[in-house]
């Protein structure tokens, strides 16, 4: 007998340019969500902001800032724009119930001498969706700053877009949101507050990030958009998903046109395709 039927409504948030906020099936604009990689784009940001701060330059390599790491070409825009040459994933992490848990602060320092032998390809000579690349570069940062990572993201970015207080490595327990299984047990996120937490580890209202997307690809606050965000034709735009959560953000330049998509469960495919249609108009 097939259970489909009775599939649990998949929670569905959208916030949008000139609508007011819609939040379907038990979501809420104002609790914390995971947001995964779209905190890439915040971690880029801070990269660029950094940079204009003089704190260091975007072209530096990596091994200027973690010694640890060999010469190889590889610089901080390089890891920003995924042209590094470093894999997806960190060595040794495969298919398990929690695979990012294993890859501490400690793992990501006792890679960091290989990055010149996990580099598939020359720096700079392709591209490749690199979440160690995003652990490295997060590493580079906290280096460069003298602060940890949530504390420079939050001097840097949150603070000056006004979501300090709506982004969170830990959000407050009794303002997470998280899936729900068919019997409506809360179903386990997977952990990504080690050294992967650069790569996509963020919470987040979806009320910050609609914020954070209207005033980074909009509003132009902090300047030209980072490297992280993708490009299709006048598209500027990110995605993101974890074990049970996914996103999508993004907006069409020079339009004032923005869209922001989270949905607790179903397939990150399906948030990406809402996303984009209710973007260019085809929802």
């Amino acid at each position: 007998m097939s259970l489909l039927p009775f599939a649990r409504p998949v929670p569905l948030c959208v916030l949008r340019s000139g609508a007011e906020p819609r939040a379907e099936h038990g979501h809420d604009p104002d609790r914390f969500v995971e947001i995964g990689s779209l905190t890439k784009v915040l971690t880029g940001t801070a990269l660029v902001r950094m940079a204009a701060a003089g704190l260091l330059d975007v072209d530096d390599p990596v091994e200027r800032w973690l010694p640890a790491a060999p010469p190889s070409g590889i610089t901080l825009r390089h890891l920003a724009d995924h042209t590094s040459g470093l894999p997806r994933l960190p060595p040794a992490l495969g298919p398990r119930r929690d695979p990012y848990a294993p890859f501490t602060a400690e793992a990501l320092g006792a890679t960091l001498p290989r990055l010149d032998r996990l580099a598939t390809r020359p720096a700079g000579e392709g591209t490749e969706y690199s979440n160690l690349g995003y652990a490295v570069l997060g590493a580079a940062l906290a280096a460069a700053a003298r602060q940890p990572y949530p504390d420079l993201l939050r001097a840097h970015v949150l603070e000056p877009l006004g979501v300090a207080d709506a982004v969170a490595v830990t959000p407050p327990e009794s303002r997470a949101l998280r899936a729900r299984g068919l019997l409506g047990r809360v179903r386990g996120s997977w952990t990504m507050d080690g050294a992967i937490l650069p790569a996509g580890g963020l919470w987040a209202t979806p009320r910050a990030l609609a914020a954070v997307v209207r005033g980074l690809l909009v509003e132009r606050a902090l300047g030209e958009p980072a490297l992280s965000w993708q490009t299709a034709g006048d598209i500027r735009w990110h995605n993101g998903a974890t074990r049970h959560a996914s996103a999508f953000a993004g907006a069409v330049t020079g339009s004032g046109e923005w869209v922001l998509v989270h949905r607790l469960g179903g397939s990150p495919e399906e948030t990406d395709r809402i996303g984009a249609a209710l973007l260019t108009g085809r929802a």
